[in-house]
C-alpha cells in the first residue's frame, strides 16, 4: 500500500482539532494537537485519542494521572500551530487553568474533557489512549469549532485562505 496515497485518502475526513494536555509525573506541562479523537462509550464516558509512537511526550503522557481533550474554536488556529511544532516552548504566552490532578485547562477551548487513563491499546504506529471522562465543560460562547480537512484548517463555511506554515506535523 502506498503510504502517501493512503494519508490522501484519510485527509478526505474532516475531524475537529484538539490539543490534548497532561501533567508529567516530574510536573513538566505537556501538550500536542492532534485530530484524533474520538468519543468511545457514554456509559462509562470513554473518549479516545492516539499518539504517534515517534511522539517525543509519548511516554509522559503515557505515565500521567490525568490530562484535558481541549477542543479548539476557529480562533485558535496559531494555539494548534504552536502545540504542534515538536521542540518548541508550547506553553509560551498560553492561558491556562489548572484540571483534574493538575492537567491544564486551555483557556477559551470550545469545550473540554477531563479524564483518567482509562486503557492503552497498540495501534500500528501509533498508541491509543482511552481516557475514562471525569468533567466536561463547554464554553458558553457560540465558538466555531477549527476544522481540519485535506491537510488545511477550514471553517464551517470553507477553507482558510492564507496557508503560510502548512503542513505541520499533527499527531494523528
Amino acid at each position: 500500500m502506498d503510504e502517501r496515497q493512503f494519508r490522501n485518502a484519510l485527509a478526505e475526513y474532516a475531524t475537529g482539532v484538539t490539543i490534548v494536555t497532561a501533567l508529567s509525573k516530574t510536573g513538566e506541562k505537556i501538550g500536542m494537537t492532534m485530530t484524533s479523537f474520538n468519543t468511545v462509550s457514554l456509559d462509562p464516558p470513554l473518549v479516545l485519542f492516539s499518539v504517534g509512537l515517534k511522539a517525543l511526550s509519548l511516554q509522559a503522557l503515557r505515565e500521567a494521572d490525568a490530562y484535558v481533550v481541549n477542543i479548539l474554536a476557529r480562533t485558535q488556529e496559531n494555539l494548534s500551530n504552536q502545540f504542534a511544532r515538536a521542540s518548541s516552548d508550547k506553553w509560551a504566552g498560553v492561558h491556562h487553568t489548572e484540571g483534574h490532578k493538575g492537567a491544564p485547562r486551555l483557556t477559551n477551548a470550545i469545550a473540554q474533557f477531563e479524564c483518567e487513563p482509562h486503557a492503552c491499546h497498540d495501534g500500528g504506529d501509533h498508541l491509543i489512549f482511552l481516557g475514562r471522562v471525569v468533567n466536561f465543560r463547554t464554553s458558553d460562547t457560540a465558538a466555531e469549532p477549527l476544522l481540519f480537512f485535506r491537510g488545511r484548517y477550514h471553517s464551517v463555511a470553507g477553507p482558510r485562505i492564507d496557508v503560510d506554515a502548512w503542513p505541520l506535523p499533527l499527531h494523528y
